[in-house]
């Protein structure tokens, strides 16, 4: 933690605390105000709600009232904070699922979250208190180190009368000059405190930025419960993406090869019927249900390549765009920006591939372009692919079409997808797939 706290230190040494002055002292100096109304706004609503909580809904709406206003004080607190230069604090988590369940629920989150009865722990009592201690301390440094250096000024204009304390003639009662040693003498203790105002200014904002941490901080149990609300929402994407997969698939195979299927089967069986008084036309039955199964299978082998095509497992994802864009019908090209000989995880592979083939497909039948390119590049820890075609643009993910598709499966992976498409074009659908390098 010291890293973070003393960077001007480590890198400047102490011309570099000279820096971060003005922004400490405006901390100190500013905080102090602002925790003296925090602390008059929450003791005076705390003890109200406290007077009358026998009346139950006035006493604990004061109290929520305070909790609010003590959580918009430890807020400006710690905006303050990093104003002055120290490292951000991590907000805490406010929002509880019961909160959406009515007022009780919503009332049973506020007053069962700690972190709102902390942040009024340190604007109501610690705060106030801490406040008043190092405004006072950095008063009476400024007062006594600019006013010792000027102190010779203001002798020359309001020189001291007889009745006047003067330190340097009670330390040497017989000095000839008394005045001119206690000027000298003024000058040096305001030198030492002028120089070691930043070392003072410092340690005071770090305690108030440790306090801070330590009070109004997110907990570590908040990232916890955080990541299981993101883990839990990709699960339920990720359910919901293969849910429509599959509903895809049946509808592609009912409308596509199951009705070439029958079609077939009819087909043969008037041929068979046919068959003997009249060859030719049983022989026109026969070549039409030739066709009708090469119809069925070409489709059931387009159906095929959405899961894994042969070239991706053989060749890699490149291979497989390539083929792709081979087959698409706006010219396409792809750029590979992958570094030579990087191995991708076959499942990344896999999604990374039906993700750029979905978004060709749309582009195919929606943009009207007469160019797309496909990017596939990495940067730490993710892969992207950019699908980027000059159509008419206005591209968005509507429920139930291809671009929420890819949304939902994104977010199943834990990526993301990014759609912009101004009306005009170009459409770019950018896509981030988090991966564990090899």
């Amino acid at each position: 933690m010291t890293t973070e706290i003393t960077p001007t230190l480590r890198n400047g040494g102490y011309l570099g605390l000279w820096r971060t002055v003005p922004r400490e002292l405006f901390y100190l100096i500013i905080a102090f105000p602002v925790s003296v109304v925090g602390f008059g706004l929450t003791i005076g609503l705390f003890s109200a709600g406290l007077g009358t909580i026998v009346t139950f809904f006035i006493g604990v709406i004061l109290i929520i009232a305070c909790l609010y206003i003590a959580r918009g004080f430890g807020t400006v607190d710690l905006t303050l904070l990093e104003l002055s230069g120290r490292p951000a604090i991590a907000r805490p988590e406010w929002q509880d699922a019961r909160a959406r369940t009515g007022f009780f629920g919503w009332l049973r989150a506020v007053l069962g979250n700690g972190h709102y009865w902390l942040y009024l722990l340190h604007v109501m009592i610690i705060d106030f208190i801490v406040q008043t201690v190092t405004w006072t301390l950095t008063v009476v440094w400024l007062a006594v180190g600019f006013g010792g250096i000027s102190h010779w000024f203001w002798d020359l204009y309001f020189p001291a009368d007889s009745s006047d304390f003067v330190l340097s003639q009670w330390l040497w009662p017989n000095i000839a000059n008394p005045r001119l040693v206690e000027n000298l003498l003024a000058l040096a203790v305001g030198l030492v405190f002028v120089a070691t105002l930043p070392l003072v200014t410092r340690g005071l904002v770090t305690v108030h930025w440790f306090i801070a941490r330590g009070v109004l901080g997110a907990w570590r149990s908040d990232a916890l419960q955080r990541e299981v609300t993101v883990l839990e929402a990709s699960r339920g994407a990720a359910q919901n993406a293969e849910g429509h997969s599959l509903r895809r698939l049946e509808r592609d195979i009912h409308d596509g090869p199951q009705q070439r299927l029958v079609r077939l089967q009819m087909d043969l069986a008037a041929a068979e019927r046919q068959l003997d008084s009249d060859p030719d036309k049983a022989r026109g039955l026969i070549a039409e249900a030739m066709q009708q199964s090469r119809d069925a299978l070409e489709e059931l082998r387009a159906l095929s390549r959405g899961f894994a095509p042969p070239i991706l497992l053989d060749r890699g994802l490149v291979a497989a765009l390539e083929s792709a864009a081979v087959r698409s019908a706006i010219p396409t090209r792809i750029v590979n920006e992958l570094p030579e000989g990087f191995e991708l995880p076959q499942e990344v592979e896999r999604n990374a591939y039906f993700i750029a083939s979905e978004a060709l497909v749309n582009a195919g039948k929606h943009s009207e372009a007469t160019d797309i390119e496909i990017r596939a590049s990495l940067r730490d820890g993710w892969l992207d692919i950019v699908v980027t075609d000059d159509g008419h643009g206005g591209a968005a993910a509507v429920e139930g079409h291809g671009l929420a598709g890819l949304e939902e499966r994104l977010r199943g992976l834990g990526g993301t997808l990014e759609v912009h498409s101004p009306e005009g074009g170009p459409t770019i659908v950018s896509a981030h797939v988090p991966f564990s390098g090899t």
